[in-house]
């Protein structure tokens, strides 16, 4: 997958590493076969520093200026992408050694204050109830000052993850 000018595109200011022209990939992944981080985690910059809690996950990420709006904070959009990827994640480690997939039904953010470009944004998302099939998460982003900055809660529905079926799933 190269440009004209035969350098290959990029997430994040990183090559790729979501080869979609591998036969079976996009199928894979599409069926929860295969794990990886999604597209918009590489884009943000978002990493996952703590996943040790069932249910509880920590993400950081940078305040980076390509993500502000007009008037210099960052846009709130970009915030609720870090909050669903950590509360997803959340609802994931929840399960208890379930293999399952998380889907996204319903998500609230509140904005308590600006975040300007620079420094790190913490996030970190709990699993407050569910059952077999449903989970209730809840975040909060704070800044690096420890104030915090946004509230989450969302609703994930769970499903069982299906295991590759034949050797060329199993490679993607």
């Amino acid at each position: 997958m190269a440009e004209a000018n035969g350098t290959k595109p990029t997430i994040g200011g990183k090559t790729s590493q979501v080869d979609a022209a591998r036969p079976g990939y996009l199928r894979a992944v599409a069926a929860g076969r295969m794990q990886v981080p999604p597209n918009c985690d590489l884009t943000l910059g978002m990493v996952c520093h703590d996943k040790s809690e069932p249910g509880r996950t920590v993400w950081r990420m940078a305040a980076d200026e390509r993500f502000c709006n007009p008037a210099g904070v960052l846009q709130g959009g970009f915030l609720a992408a870090f909050c669903d990827s950590a509360m997803g994640a959340s609802s994931v480690t929840w399960a208890r050694g379930r293999k399952v997939r998380s889907a996204n039904a319903e998500l609230k953010i509140s904005f308590f204050a600006p975040v300007r470009p620079g420094g790190s944004l913490t996030v970190t998302a709990q699993v407050v109830a569910g059952g077999e099939r449903v989970a209730f998460v809840e975040a909060e982003v704070v800044a690096e000052d420890g104030r915090p900055v946004a509230r989450a809660s969302s609703t994930y529905i769970l499903a069982p993850r299906a295991a590759p079926e034949n050797d060329e799933e199993r490679r993607g």
